[in-house]
């Protein structure tokens, strides 16, 4: 017997017929005495559709009222879910955020839990019955209904899984694991059986789909175990993410994430002096974009260039912002490039291991793949290129480390 909370994706859960699957899996757990939490995305599809009908009628719409709009996606799949659970005898009941008391911020459309009263879901588990809960939604202090960005259906049952101590936060997608890069991609890409919650945190903050940030990065401080698995197929252990790898599996790098929406702006000639970058990023900050790789270069005669990335969505109305900073600091002009993408290594085990950055730059120079900017940290290594080169740099980097082939190390 087991406490579990269960999440699954809109592929999951994106028809009738996967719906009724889900309800027989979910029912599966229940006869073998597991207490059973489920967590679910709008249907594949409807959260684009619904976002299409608001930019159709205004392309700037309210973001509160967005936030209300699109929180009816999975509003609909918990009603759909839970019928059908009642259909074949398995005892639920569905929750939406608001019902759950799933407590955020105010930031519409990227919203951030506060806290979880989880008393009004904690009877229902004691009353035998099967809790579905609307993931991806809230409620600010006002009582507004707020939506925790893409993905947030992740974070939503981490968040809940820590409230109610369960014993495990299984993601169920379609895929059946996290793969040391994506498999489209790389078809030689090879599953992983375990990873740390520091190398997926690097790699879901680096581009890898698999699951959202916040939802690993609530996992690592409430130490909730997670493993990702697959909906559509049965038997599969997937991928278990926890503070220790088990089987001390490959010892150097893990995986290659990369991501693709990725754009750049310049400040050319701002004055160097202290608190110049606070200067440049504090209405970026209000205007609630993140920020990513920063690089500010001295040129020796007072002024200094300062280079930031951000998400592609967030370009157009970030160069509206930083061409204001640049006429009120005074500096030359302001240069944009959306047409990049940012490319990593990650792996706890290049603490122990040097030239690593060494052996990648090597292998990127010599599929004549040149490097814009360079990031680092104890566990990943990642550089800006040209988009049109991305998925040869990953194939290379893949071949280079020898990431298809299983590494174990013995157990001491």
């Amino acid at each position: 017997m087991a406490l579990l909370v269960q999440k699954y994706g809109g592929t999951s859960v994106g028809s009738l017929e996967r719906i009724e699957a889900v309800a027989k899996r979910i029912k599966r757990h229940r006869l073998q005495g597991d207490d059973v939490v489920v967590v679910v995305s709008a249907m594949s599809g409807e959260t684009n559709r619904l976002l299409e009908m608001a930019n159709a009628l205004d392309e700037n719409a309210p973001a509160r009222e967005t936030d209300v709009l699109v929180s009816t996606g999975e509003q609909v799949t918990i009603a759909l879910l839970t019928i059908a659970l009642q259909k074949i005898a398995c005892d639920a009941v569905s929750m939406t955020g608001d019902q759950l008391r799933m407590h955020t911020d105010d930031a519409h459309g990227k919203a951030r839990i506060k806290r979880v009263d989880d008393e009004p879901l904690r009877k229902y588990l004691q009353d035998g019955k099967v809790v579905v809960v609307a993931g991806f939604q809230g409620r600010a202090s006002d009582n507004s209904i707020t939506t925790l960005g893409r993905g947030g259906s992740d974070t939503t049952a981490v968040a809940i899984a820590a409230a109610i101590k369960a014993d495990e936060c299984q993601i169920y997608t379609d895929v059946d694991g996290v793969y040391t890069t994506d498999p489209r991609v790389e078809p030689r890409a090879r599953r992983l059986e375990s990873i740390t919650f520091e190398e997926m945190l690097e790699m879901a903050s680096l581009g890898a789909k698999v699951l959202q940030i916040r939802s690993v990065e609530f996992a690592g401080k409430y130490n909730v175990p997670l493993r990702v698995l697959s909906s559509f197929e049965e038997g599969s252990t997937g991928t278990l993410i926890s503070y220790e790898r088990k089987g001390m599996e490959s010892p150097i790098i893990s995986g290659i994430a990369f991501m693709r929406d990725t754009a750049s702006l310049t400040i050319l000639g701002v004055p160097d002096k202290p608190a110049i970058a606070a200067t440049i990023l504090e209405p970026i900050g209000d205007a609630h974009i993140d920020v990513d790789m920063i690089v500010q270069n001295s040129m020796g005669d007072g002024t200094a260039d300062f280079t930031f990335t951000i998400n592609r969505s967030d370009y157009k109305k970030a160069k509206v912002l930083v061409e204001q900073s640049a006429e009120k600091l005074g500096a030359r002009r302001v240069h944009g490039n959306n047409c990049i993408a940012k490319l990593s290594i990650v792996g706890v085990g290049m603490m122990n291991h040097p030239g690593i950055a060494k052996k990648m730059f090597d292998t990127l120079g010599q599929e004549g793949i040149n490097m814009q900017l360079i990031s680092t940290s104890e566990i990943k290594v990642s550089v800006v290129v040209d988009d049109k080169y991305l998925e040869l740099g990953v194939r290379a980097l893949h071949r280079a480390f020898e990431l298809e082939n299983v590494a174990v190390e013995e157990n001491i």
